[in-house]
């Protein structure tokens, strides 16, 4: 120990939300969340064990809030009105933190009507009165006010030289001083609370000055010295927006000031002395470990290699027990206590008699889980091979159904006729009683159906898993959520791979020619491993708030969303080959146009060489090479040269679009066609997106130009069979509108009640009339208000200066409130959590929201403000999807079958005369698909239209 004493106040209620969301949740043996619990007493364990010897603490404590309220809301009443309330498997792991505490024989500090800032604050001038040192173990920005101060008055008898205070942030590592936060806010720490009361605390819901951010904060307090200098001299000031926002909000800002201010003379309820490190006793520690089942922590303990009170290895990113991965990882989780994956166990199912045996038992189990082997991923197109079953850990096989050599004459393996084995497999398959587990399921789901097996009820471990963890794996959007990653991930086991098993290249074979031995292994160790996921996954949902989500939003949708996709979608051949045969006839003309103007010859598709066309031939101004040494011509580049009159980047244009929606499109659809149904089946991923909207591939049938002539064209070619007409059903301005509810903004919301047009209205309150101009004007800036755009990129879309975008951005915030206010709190929010949430509670992850990359960090950041917009439109779509099929049926309208969903679209077919009666049916089921769950403050308005084709009816 250093001879000079050194007090750590840790802040304990930092260290409870940091261990609650980014480590696993557990339950205890009693079934107790205790996720949280496990991470703040390892948490606690390294810090108290593992600091530097050579500047480590004598003296440590926790402190915690003791209540929601404080002296403040005396003062203030609407102090942290808006903070919501703690997640419910949060709040019994409050006592038990406590205990954990106190487990370690630390004193846990906390007092009625006092924060733990106060108290932490309050201890640390104490202290430095004594000559002691302080650490503050926080990254909180209001303790920053007392960094680096160092007791000079009032020292206690026999201190010569006061103490320090600074902060250590364990998130990072890193020791935080005065050049840190001077560094972060732009003045020294006495003067942070000014910086603080005047740029407010959307969290907290300390008002500060409106529109008044960090940046424009720290340079008037820099400016000016301190608050008080910056509003008295605020009259002198000239005439601009800040000068009156100053002058109207200086209540606001002093009020703000003694909010913020830390309370430095609280009473000490433990005396300082009583705070000292001699080690932890570890008769209490093992009690409390081995009663909520820390077992990995008690084997340290009693081996004494993590013990407190000598030198540990004890920490979380490097520990076995995947617990701690978490840190790093972010979603890796505590490995199961399943046995290790065993493939020499599985069976391979060669007989009618060992088949009715594993049928059997699955009936017992009311649990299995299943896989299919298929001769292609085209769920649609593909033979099914074999089907795997798993009733728990190495308890799986595999059966075999059309395995042997392609040729009539090659040997083919014992195995149970296809005929048969599905007979034998359908009863079990469609039982009410048995519970389905796949991965992936919707593929299988629809490679069954198509051999007569429609599988009910279903879980899918992929479904869960983006339920849970939507966006939190560095893989990315929708990234993450495969089978071998999760194994890796969660089970700590590495699958084998397709081509392990079937080989690559030209030595690849089908995987109906591979030896039933190694077939076995591959196909039963994917049931084998669905299961344990699925034993691993589910219990998640209950503890961190994703039940609802998975339940209510996207286990309902998988069998829809594949009984869409096996329906397909007629297309009319003859009409895409004339589109194909015009668009090639048009871009022939536009390479010949270009050609000529450009005096020579070129691949227009070549970004070198148009490149070197437009700025070194055609000499056209604000040519940029990149790293590779060439030209950018990507469409921004395009689009502003074609804006200041360059006639060759509009024309490369047009030809662009025309070549991307020939190839994408008219080509691809006709390729696309299934030979067996005539139709078009696209495959819709529901883990595809980060926000939890679907996305469409095979063909992708969502990115057809929406308000083109072009498009209209390729969307008159998907057709309705003879008799039929194509009904799309469109959500109108549904984020606009779910911005309104959650944002609370009175306007908008009035205007959606009275049926007004949005745009119009947002127009007449920002310019204060409406016109063309400005209508169009208002609707561009009320949707990329929501995508969080800046004053430059705003100022890009409607061709008009920086500042004049701003004052748009401005007067937009002026007008509607409640706007900015949903902006600042959401960033807050996540920032802080590292996710933000839907209303039906489907969290998006953002690893990236703080990063020290400013483009990282810009995009998280303008992501993470639509992402709960567009992600509570993805969940109403649907919920609104799997209510549709019911409450058709209960109309009597068995016909009207749900072909297509295009975002906010859903596309039927249906019966001619079936169409009044359907359209009832599906706007009211579409208008009312948020409820019970969620009650919004504004309608939902929906448009529906008709026709032979989708670009009649839409």
């Amino acid at each position: 120990m250093s001879e000079k004493n050194h007090l750590y106040l840790v802040d304990g209620s930092a260290y409870i939300f940091r261990a609650y969301h980014r480590l696993p949740p557990l339950t205890n043996p009693e079934g107790t969340p205790v996720g949280a619990v496990y991470g703040y007493t390892t948490m606690l364990w390294k810090l108290a064990e593992d600091l530097d010897k050579a500047d480590g603490p004598t003296h440590l404590a926790v402190i915690l809030d003791k209540g929601s309220t404080s002296f403040r809301n005396d003062i203030y009443a609407d102090y942290k009105a808006h903070r919501p309330d703690p997640p419910e498997d949060l709040v019994p792991q409050f006592p038990l933190i406590r205990d954990a505490t106190r487990a370690f024989s630390l004193p846990c500090i906390e007092e009625e009507g006092l924060e733990a800032d106060d108290l932490i604050a309050s201890y640390a001038r104490a202290a430095t009165r004594k000559g002691w040192d302080v650490t503050i173990v926080s990254s909180d920005k209001d303790l920053m006010q007392v960094v680096g101060d160092c007791a000079k008055e009032d020292l206690e008898p026999g201190v010569e030289k006061g103490g320090c205070i600074d902060m250590l942030d364990t998130m990072k590592n890193a020791r935080i001083g005065p050049d840190e936060v001077e560094e972060k806010f732009g003045v020294p720490p006495h003067l942070v609370g000014d910086v603080l009361a005047l740029m407010g605390d959307s969290v907290d819901n300390i008002p500060g000055i409106y529109g008044i951010g960090p940046k424009t904060a720290s340079k008037l307090i820099a400016e000016h010295g301190s608050l008080a200098a910056a509003l008295d001299q605020a009259p002198d000031m000239k005439k601009s927006k800040l000068k009156e926002r100053l002058i109207e909000g200086r209540d606001m800002a002093e009020l703000s000031r003694v909010l913020v201010t830390l309370k430095e003379d609280c009473d000490l309820p433990v005396p300082i002395e009583d705070m000292k490190l001699d080690g932890t006793p570890p008769e209490p520690l093992a009690a409390f470990l081995e009663k909520h089942g820390f077992t990995s922590l008690s084997r340290r303990l009693e081996s004494g290699t993590g013990s407190p009170g000598r030198k540990t290895d004890l920490n979380p990113a490097k520990q076995v027990t995947a617990a701690a991965q978490a840190v790093d990882g972010a979603n890796a989780q505590p490995l199961p206590d399943f046995p290790a994956v065993d493939r020499s166990a599985y069976e391979c199912v060669q007989t009618r008699e060992r088949l009715d045996a594993w049928i059997e038992r699955a009936f017992a189990a009311r649990l299995v889980a299943v896989d299919t082997e298929t001769s292609s991923l085209d769920c649609m197109q593909c033979d099914l091979v074999g089907v795997s079953l798993a009733l728990g850990p190495n308890d799986a096989c595999y059966i075999p159904l059309a395995h042997g050599g392609t040729d009539m004459f090659a040997d083919r393996p014992e195995q149970v006729p296809m005929d048969a084995a599905l007979a034998a497999l359908k009863p079990l398959l469609e039982a009410n009683s048995v519970l389905k587990i796949f991965q992936n399921g919707k593929y299988d789901l629809n490679v069954l159906a198509r051999n007569g097996i429609h599988v009910a009820p279903i879980e899918d471990t992929m479904i869960i898993s983006f339920a849970l963890d939507a966006g939190r794996s560095e893989q990315g959007i929708g990234g993450g959520h495969g089978m071998d990653e999760l194994a890796e991930r969660h089970l700590g086991h590495k699958c084998l791979s397709y081509k392990e098993v079937c080989g690559t290249g030209k030595k690849a074979i089908p995987f109906g020619e591979v030896p039933l031995d190694k077939a076995t292994e591959y196909a039963a160790e994917d049931a084998d491993v669905t299961w344990r996921l699925y034993k691993h996954l589910k219990p998640r949902l209950a503890v961190e708030g994703g039940t609802r989500v998975y339940e209510r939003v996207d286990r309902p949708t998988i069998p829809v969303i594949a009984d869409m996709e096996r329906h397909g979608i007629k297309v009319d051949r003859s009409r895409l080959a004339k589109l194909s045969e015009e668009f090639a006839v048009e871009t022939a003309r536009l390479e010949g146009e270009i050609h000529e103007i450009a005096g020579q010859e070129f691949t227009i598709g070549s970004p070198k060489q148009l490149g070197e066309i437009l700025f070194d031939k055609l000499g056209y101004k604000g040519g940029k090479k990149g790293k590779s040494g060439q030209y950018s011509t990507d469409q921004s580049v395009l689009e502003r040269l074609a804006a200041s009159g360059a006639e060759v980047p509009g024309k490369v244009l047009e030809w662009r679009q025309l070549t991307k929606l020939k190839t994408t499109y008219t080509d691809a659809l006709q390729a696309a066609i299934n030979p067996f149904t005539d139709r078009v089946h696209t495959s819709y991923s529901l883990v595809g997106a980060q926000t939890g909207r679907l996305s469409s591939t095979d063909p992708n049938l969502q990115n057809i130009p929406i308000r083109t002539e072009i498009g209209r064209q390729i969307r008159e070619a998907f057709v309705a069979d003879e008799g039929n007409v194509l009904l799309a059903a469109d959500y109108s301005q549904i984020e606009l509108r779910l911005a309104a509810h959650m944002a609370d903004v009175g306007p908008l919301k009035d205007a959606f009640e009275k049926g007004e047009d949005i745009h119009s209205r947002t127009a007449s309150e920002m310019f204060g009339e409406v016109t063309r101009d400005t209508r169009a004007q208002a609707k561009t800036i009320n949707f990329a208000i929501l995508y969080g755009i800046s004053r430059w990129g705003l100022a890009g879309r409607l061709d008009v200066e920086a500042d004049v975008a701003q004052d748009m951005i401005d007067t937009y915030f002026q007008r509607f409130p409640g706007i900015q206010r949903y902006i600042v709190s959401t960033l807050e929010r996540v920032r802080e959590r590292g996710y933000s949430e839907t209303l039906f509670g489907r969290k998006t992850w953002f690893p990236r929201i703080n990063s020290k990359n400013p483009n990282e960090r810009s995009g998280s950041e303008r992501a993470a403000i639509n992402a709960p917009i567009q992600g509570t439109s993805a969940d109403i779509i649907k919920r609104a999807m799997a209510r549709m099929g019911p409450a058709l049926a209960d109309a009597g309208l068995s016909g009207v079958r749900m072909l297509l969903q295009v975002h906010d679209e859903l596309v039927f077919e249906l019966p001619e005369g079936d169409v009044g009666a359907a359209s009832e049916v599906i706007e009211r089921v579409m208008a009312e698909a948020a409820g019970p769950s969620v009650t919004l403050s504004v309608p939902l308005g929906v448009e529906i239209g008709h026709g032979h084709s989708w670009g009649t009816a839409h």
